[in-house]
């Protein structure tokens, strides 16, 4: 069972025809050695670091079998299952039903709870299969957790409430700059001063190739990553991404994408599922916008494969077996999460099963840690965001940048904004709202999971502070390993024709703007290790057992420590008309410090970092 179901916000019966995506996972033949695999061939020093399984050697060694499959894939159509996707592995089996056929088949009542704000399905009772299929099955899933699967994006304006109808005049008129303090603004007092720079309007390829060292400062190194692939997973499809990336291009001084260079598997869109509850195709749209053109700006010679996912439930983990199982691409960059680990946790290792296979063949997947900090407000406890805490995949945090005009590097602290509020006070005179740095918004996700064990790679590195509990003689998986520019208020400019009617996807007219999330931070690093792959020759594949082993010996990471005192930028909305001081490296309860921490993890990448890390192989 979900922990959000139960006996917790019952909402009510669902109508007995509403139909459920449910998803079982298999076990593997042999879980441990598929382990083994995954590490040995990931970790220096090994006898067969770098030796890759073929995806069939990996299916016909570790995956389930064809017999295993075909009993449940039976059993499943007499219950009266739709079938909507197996992949080639065999480790899944997505299946649609209605809510009587699921309480029926698994011997459990579905309910509506409210989670999230959102109302779902889940089963009061843990669902149970016959004797017979249960020695080969992991995990049962017939609830919609999955479902409140989000693109890992935020703006500057995320959240504002928009303003009455009328003009919107903020009480302090803030300029977006172009790069760190080309602007300032006169706030109240704070920190012994009234002059803040302001936020940024978005940086451009550019001057991200420069705080990167892909590029001099200044300039646009056009054939990084060539001969290289990064494969992009979201939900749906946005269907005017190769126009609105060229137009994008254009306008950021990077070259338009060459013919054949942006590929594409996505669903028709007659068969988006869930569209509601998994926020729209319009609500992935900037996010598939963002990952194209992080990666097209840092790796303007890559190869380009998004892989559309029907849902961003079963539909996500189909598009990534899609990959794998034809090994299209050794980078996989996912912008999106869970709310914290709120998912079974044997839903939890069957997911890890894609992880192993991904690990084994030497692709790297690079998840976005999220937005949200530790997810206490969400789930009253802290969590770090799955699938960022796996122990098979590259979590990646966010830094805020501080960059000059032409990309210089000037200084970063951890992703966690405060802000707060400026007013008039009742004698008209600019106050603020309350006590400074203010309340939390958004931050890096991260911290201590509560399924994984700590892997290996992590032991030299990660205090045992965050790693071990103190209830127990247990260590566990820590996350992010890397980091990478994610505030908004510093973020990236992207460039899309947003969808004005997610029924038929008709689309508005073209525009620029800022963005930012660890949604940012993930095709920022994958970019990188395609960049560094192109530079070395080298395969890097599952990353994290040399991103600690290259950290451990003086590694080219920029360590994000405190800053020595606060750093703070003025910003005011369009949308509520309200000016804020937002504070940077203030992140719920997770905290930057040096050496590891739970909001950058080893330190925010950089282009010198991702070739020590490939050059290991």
């Amino acid at each position: 069972m979900p922990p959000w179901a139960g006996s917790r916000a019952k909402t009510g019966i669902p109508l007995s025809n509403t139909t459920v995506e449910g998803e079982i996972y298999f076990n593997l033949r042999d879980l441990a050695g598929a382990k083994a695999t995954a590490d040995a061939v990931s970790t220096p020093g090994s006898a067969s670091y770098g030796q890759f399984l073929a995806p069939q050697q990996w299916i016909d060694t570790y995956a389930p079998t064809q017999a295993t499959l075909d009993a449940t894939v039976a059993w499943l159509k007499a219950q009266g299952m739709t079938i909507t996707g197996i992949p080639d592995s065999r480790l899944y089996v997505v299946f649609r039903g209605t809510v009587n056929q699921i309480n029926a088949a698994f011997n459990t009542v579905e309910q509506s709870y409210s989670f999230q704000g959102q109302t779902l399905i889940g089963p009061a009772t843990a669902p149970s299969v016959p004797a017979e299929l249960g020695d080969a099955i992991q995990s049962v899933s017939v609830d919609q957790g999955k479902l409140l699967t989000r693109p890992a994006n935020v703006t500057p304006d995320s959240g504002e409430t928009p303003a009455a109808t009328g003009a919107i005049t903020p009480p302090v008129s803030v300029p977006c700059s172009h790069y760190w303090g080309e602007k300032t603004a006169t706030l109240p007092e704070a920190y012994q001063t009234t002059t803040f720079p302001t936020f940024l309007c978005g940086y451009t390829p550019t001057q991200l190739q420069g705080v990167y060292g892909i590029a001099p400062t200044g300039t646009v190194n056009a054939t990084a990553g060539a001969g290289q692939t990064v494969a992009i997973i979201d939900a749906y499809a946005s269907p005017t991404i190769v126009e609105d990336t060229n137009a994008w291009a254009a306008a950021s001084g990077v070259p338009q994408l060459a013919p054949g260079q942006y590929q594409q598997i996505v669903p028709d869109p007659r068969m988006f599922l869930d569209k509601d509850l998994c926020a729209e195709p319009s609500g992935w749209q900037g996010e598939q916008s963002l990952d194209v053109q992080a990666v097209h700006g840092l790796a303007p010679a890559a190869g380009i494969l998004y892989v559309g996912g029907n849902n961003c439930g079963g539909g996500l983990d189909l598009a990534m077996s899609k990959i794998l199982d034809g090994h299209l691409a050794n980078i996989v960059s996912n912008s999106y999460g869970n709310v914290g680990e709120a998912l079974p946790p044997n839903t939890l290792m069957g997911e890890q099963n894609i992880h192993l296979q991904a690990a084994a063949e030497g692709i790297g997947l690079y998840f976005s840690s999220g937005d949200s900090g530790d997810e206490k407000k969400a789930l009253g406890y802290a969590s770090p965001d799955f699938a960022a805490s796996s122990p098979y995949v590259t979590a990646v945090g966010g830094t805020s940048l501080a960059a000059g005009k032409d990309g210089e590097y000037l200084f970063e602290t951890g992703w966690g904004t405060a802000r707060q509020r400026v007013v008039p006070n009742a004698s008209g005179q600019l106050v603020y709202a309350g006590s400074l740095p203010g309340p939390f918004r958004f931050g890096a996700g991260g911290g201590t999971s509560a399924v994984f064990e700590q892997p290996a790679y992590q032991k030299a590195l990660v205090p045992t502070s965050l790693a071990c509990s103190t209830t127990s003689a247990k260590c566990f998986r820590v996350s992010p390993d890397v980091s990478a520019l994610a505030d908004p208020y510093t973020g990236y400019r992207i460039g899309y024709s947003p969808i004005t009617n997610d029924n038929v996807l008709k689309t508005g007219s073209f525009g620029l703007s800022d963005i930012g999330g660890t949604s940012l931070a993930c095709p920022l690093t994958a970019a990188q290790m395609a960049v560094a792959q192109a530079a070395t020759g080298k395969v890097i594949g599952f990353a994290n057992p040399t991103i600690y082993a290259a950290a451990a010996s003086g590694g080219a990471q920029r360590d994000v420590v405190p800053p020595s005192s606060p750093v703070s930028v003025a910003f005011s909305s369009t949308v509520s008309g309200n000016s804020y001081l937002v504070g940077m490296d203030h992140d719920s309860s997770l905290f930057t410090a040096p050496g590891y921490d739970n909001v950058t993890g080893v330190g925010s990448m950089t282009e010198a970092f991702a070739q020590q890390v490939a050059q290991q192989h």
